[in-house]
């Protein structure tokens, strides 16, 4: 009898562990030994490749250029081309179709709801992914977000608190006004709207506060997650005029000229490589020079507006820098600036909204700076938001670890990675264990590599095939080699190594390398619950089709 009473102990024993994958995120071995780092995850919304200093912008931003000079920059990284699908595939290491938003998520009083009926697309974050939050608080860590969720707002099981952060101070929505964000587009504190807020407010300033404060709040010694998801520079044109008066006047030479300058400075830095050549301005955008003298003025205005908010965002990543410094906590602390798609076009050519609505508290639409300027704060790449070319999914990523990064220091690599590549990293230096099931759901598999090799000696494996697509635009990296294009249409190919500006189709001299991408593109796309050729509810070739 005793025998049996032992044997079916240890059958549930058996049965009892095997439930543990059950729980939400199954608990972490963590080596309490090491020190285990403080994670700070920045991104900018809507900034173009080349908008701050350290990637070639006229544009001052101190506290970034510092933190590349002490960090490593890379110059071949890659987001998903728009606001929340990257913010899908960066909180959960998948690809965003794997997510759930493969197109986009539905916004407060937006009748559209994304949700096309398929699971790549269904307009919010699904439970078949763990978000970054979900992961690291396994591990022992505190998890802050403040700033722009955007991985839907309808259902309250997915907002933050809800996908693993202890605090959550900003927008579920995707935008607002930056001086007074109202409801049902407005702030919220944890899972509570915030009706009303005091004045002065400026978002960006805002957001940096709350964070520094739930830093500051943190009664123990463990490690901290913050994930800080500015709104800046997205639209609407909103800045504090003591920022917007350093610019205005700034801008009167023109995009052209502003490309120009932009990539001598780019390949001074080494960010470009002068064979590559500076992409030429779509043929439906006018001249610079064709603007009659009052529209000069007014796109100089706009062009300003939109550098106060890039400047203002530096100035707050300074504050946030400062507090970790003066906290003891700099040293080891992992930092990670990002943006999340390329420069934005949305507003038409030549701007969306109203002179006069510029800086107008209650005016939040599409108040935008537009596709010429978008153009030139894309430089040297062509596209912009919502493409797939280098414009449209190129960011800006620094990374800054002084504990992990001295070989590196102040060095560019050119080595390409995506979003994908940041929940591994996260995991490698945390110690975290990424589940096989949460909450009664299975998970997907992770997807990226970590890039801390990178870091550590330079050098990593490169993925062997990188993928895109978003609205019916796809693309493919195998090495230097990239094809784009739209579904249904020829493929584009380019060589990036001497033309990642994208002027030179060469895919015609390369069929056969053209129809194996292709091959190997149809082959992710059908695994990855991608939409097969043509069965999107809306044709949008016209975003792209002036190139």
């Amino acid at each position: 009898m005793r025998i049996l009473v032992l044997l079916l102990l240890s059958v549930l024993a058996g049965w009892f562990s095997k439930l543990s994958w059950l729980s939400p995120v199954p608990p972490a071995p963590v080596n309490k030994t090491a020190p285990r780092p403080n994670i700070v995850l920045i991104m900018a919304d809507d900034m173009g490749y080349s908008d701050i200093g350290c990637y070639g912008s006229e544009i001052p931003t101190p506290n970034l250029d510092k933190l590349a000079a002490r960090g490593v920059r890379l110059t071949n990284f890659y987001n998903a081309a728009r606001c929340c699908p990257t913010r899908a595939s960066l909180m959960t290491g998948l690809f965003q179709h794997q997510a759930g938003i493969g197109h986009m998520t539905k916004e407060p009083n937006n009748q559209i709801s994304y949700d096309y009926g398929v699971d790549g697309y269904r307009g919010e974050i699904n439970r078949n992914c763990v978000t970054l939050a979900e992961v690291l608080k396994s591990a022992g860590y505190h998890t802050y977000m403040t700033g722009k969720w955007h991985l839907g707002s309808g259902n309250q099981d997915l907002w933050p608190l809800q996908r693993g952060f202890d605090r959550f101070y900003g927008l579920l929505a995707g935008a607002s006004s930056y001086f007074n964000p109202v409801q049902p587009r407005g702030i919220w504190l944890d899972n509570k709207p915030v009706e009303k807020v005091e004045q002065p407010f400026y978002t960006t300033d805002a957001f940096t506060d709350q964070a520094i404060s739930f830093m500051k709040g943190q009664q123990d010694k463990d490690p901290f997650f913050l994930y800080l998801a500015y709104t800046a520079p997205h639209w609407p044109l909103h800045a504090l005029q003591k920022d917007i008066d350093q610019f205005v006047g700034k801008y009167r030479q023109g995009w052209e000229q502003l490309r120009e300058t932009r990539s001598s400075r780019q390949v001074k830095l080494g960010v470009a490589d002068a064979k590559w050549g500076l992409s030429p301005r779509p043929s439906t955008y006018p001249a610079w020079a064709k603007q009659d003298t009052a529209k000069q003025r007014e796109m100089d205005y706009r062009m300003a507006v939109y550098a106060a908010q890039v400047s203002r965002m530096d100035q707050n990543i300074g504050k946030v820098v400062d507090y970790l410094e003066k906290a003891g906590k700099l040293d080891n602390t992992l930092i990670v600036f990002l943006s999340d798609n390329g420069a934005c076009q949305e507003g038409g050519i030549l701007g969306g909204g109203q002179t006069a609505a510029i800086n107008v508290p209650d005016k939040y639409g599409a108040i935008s700076h537009g596709g010429a300027s978008a153009n030139a704060f894309s430089t040297p790449c062509k596209g912009f938001k919502h493409v797939s070319y280098e414009g449209g999914i190129a960011t800006p990523l620094i990374i800054h670890y002084p504990a992990m990064t001295k070989k590196m220091k102040g060095k560019l690599s050119a080595s390409p990675g995506y979003l994908i590549d940041i929940m591994p990293t996260f995991i490698e230096v945390s110690g975290a264990t990424y589940p096989k099931r949460a909450k009664d759901q299975e998970i997907l598999p992770i997807e990226g590599k970590s890039l801390m090799p990178l870091l550590t000696a330079g050098t990593r494996q490169p993925h062997e095939y990188m993928y895109w697509e978003h609205e019916n635009m796809r693309a493919i990296r195998h090495g230097n080699w990239k094809a784009v294009g739209v579904i249904s249409s020829p493929w584009e190919l380019y060589n990036l190594e001497t033309d990642r500006t994208e002027q030179h189709n060469v895919a015609g001299q390369h069929a056969d390398l053209v129809n194996k991408l292709d091959q190997q593109w149809t082959t992710w796309a059908n695994s990855h619950k991608v939409f097969p050729k043509g069965s999107m509810k809306k044709d949008f070739s016209g975003e792209w089709n002036m190139f």
